[in-house]
């Protein structure tokens, strides 16, 4: 049995408890976490702070060439980094390579980005007085940061709180989901092979006190979290006066217009609502589809989710895997309950095998059902029919979330309303809303977050604008 210590400023230490891992599929005995209590934070604080003094002076080039091996490595080690995400998490192998492969994007990325933290300069005698003066201005990085990742992108959600600190010359303590937390251990370990400096980064499992006492610490300069929207606004009542960025859930929907091929647009909202059984933020949970086409979609998606395969996520052709825990299976089967006894109907799905839910396909809900109003986070999707674009439109925006929303329309006028009119982070269009590519600019309004992620735009959250003030007279 593999057993994982807690890595604490570059040095593995024991913690003050150990978790037994289990593989979500068959609830096997795989991996042992050590969970680190209130001693490692204030030991990974202590290590930040210091480290800090080398970390804000490495130049762009000795950045760059941190976080490019670090791309490297993982791509030396992808299929053993890959089964170590199917193995704590449950994720089908496949898109578990997908995610080792997106991470080495992240961090080469970040790699390109950390030569590109510029500034700006501009003259300042736009009055009199302040002739032959000069505004400068850099960004610098702002000290100890921490973030807190949740458990489904174990590696690559890591990989958008490690890479950009590294890149803008910060420090990080990380929390990962303990689960899925030997994925985030190897990608420290990576990151010190890489040629980090020591104490620049400590991942620590833990437990909820060790975490607060970490956020409460004025050293702590960014809270950056993603997971559930209840959690993470109430850690930013904790984090007083610090910069924090928080990436929550979502019930994404989808609106279908009849004038894009219906083959499209089923196959990539089938596999934006299944992916990883439907645990993901901007998994495709509502699907709006134009009254004229509504039938004939209903029965092509039907078809085409009875087709994907279902089983153990080791094995490389399934496609729908288990859910994370017993509890999500619970809850996700009560409300679906719910959804029934308000008159809605499954076409497909919803039979239990053990962790697994077969994937549904449910009609005729009313809004009020948790299935359209909550963050299901389950291979589940409610498909509605619609009249007008408007309509539509106003319905998607009938949600306290607003991560990200698909428009499958050809009209380019019906594309700039939507654009315009969704209260959305991001509209994508003729495709899921479940598309992502990790350099772009990714975050949601609403309960679904503050700040935003993506490379570049992390980096500004990670950093603060300094003025320098050249009187050129003299």
């Amino acid at each position: 049995m593999r057993e994982f210590k807690v890595l604490l400023g570059g040095k593995w230490e024991r913690g003050d408890d150990v978790k037994t891992i289990r593989y979500p599929y068959d609830d096997r005995e795989v991996a042992r976490v050590h969970i680190a209590g209130v001693s490692h934070a204030q030991k990974a604080l202590n290590a930040a702070e210091e480290a800090f003094k080398k970390t804000s002076k490495l130049s762009s080039e000795e950045r760059y060439n941190i976080l490019s091996r670090v791309s490297g490595i993982l791509k030396e080690r992808e299929e053993e980094i890959a089964r170590e995400i199917t193995l704590s998490c449950g994720k089908p192998l496949k898109d578990a390579i997908t995610e080792v492969k997106r991470a080495q994007f992240t961090f080469l990325t970040a790699a390109e980005e950390a030569k590109r933290i510029g500034g700006e300069i501009y003259p300042l005698d736009m009055r009199k007085g302040a002739e032959e003066r000069w505004a400068i201005v850099r960004r610098f990085p702002i000290g100890i940061i921490f973030g807190i990742s949740p458990f489904n992108f174990p590696l690559n959600l890591v990989a958008h709180k490690l890479a950009p600190a590294v890149a803008s010359g910060n420090t990080i303590i990380v929390r990962p989901a303990t689960q899925t937390a030997t994925v985030a251990l190897i990608l420290g370990e990576i990151l010190y092979q890489a040629g980090l400096p020591e104490g620049a980064l400590s991942v620590l499992p833990s437990t909820y006190e060790a975490a607060d006492l970490i956020i409460s610490d004025p050293r702590v300069k960014l809270l950056t979290f993603t997971g559930s929207a209840q959690v993470g606004w109430g850690l930013k009542q904790k984090a007083v006066k610090k910069k924090v960025v928080l990436e929550l859930g979502g019930n994404a929907a989808s609106i279908v217009e009849p004038d894009v091929p219906l083959e499209w647009s089923v196959e990539r909202n089938v596999l934006g609502a299944y992916n990883y059984s439907g645990q993901v933020c901007i998994s495709v949970q509502r699907i709006y589809v134009h009254s004229s086409i509504y039938r004939e979609y209903l029965d092509k998606f039907v078809q085409r989710t009875r087709s994907l395969k279902i089983g153990d996520p080791l094995d490389p052709e399934v496609r729908i895997g288990p859910m994370i825990n017993d509890a999500a299976v619970e809850k996700t089967l009560s409300w679906v309950e719910e959804a029934k006894n308000l008159g809605g109907k499954v076409l497909t799905g919803g039979e239990r095998q053990g962790r697994i839910i077969t994937p549904m396909v449910i009609v005729d809900v009313p809004h009020s059902a948790k299935v359209v109003s909550e963050e299901a986070f389950a291979p589940l999707v409610v498909i509605m029919p619609y009249d007008s674009f408007e309509e539509a439109v106003e319905r998607v925006n009938d949600s306290k979330y607003g991560l990200q929303a698909g428009i499958f329309a050809k009209d380019l006028l019906k594309v700039r309303y939507a654009y315009e009119n969704i209260e959305v982070g991001g509209v994508v269009v003729n495709d899921a809303p479940s598309f992502r590519v990790d350099h772009m600019i990714y975050g949601g309004v609403k309960a679904s977050g503050f700040g935003r992620e993506g490379l570049r735009y992390a980096i500004e959250e990670m950093t603060e604008p300094r003025l320098l003030v050249l009187n050129t007279k003299f």
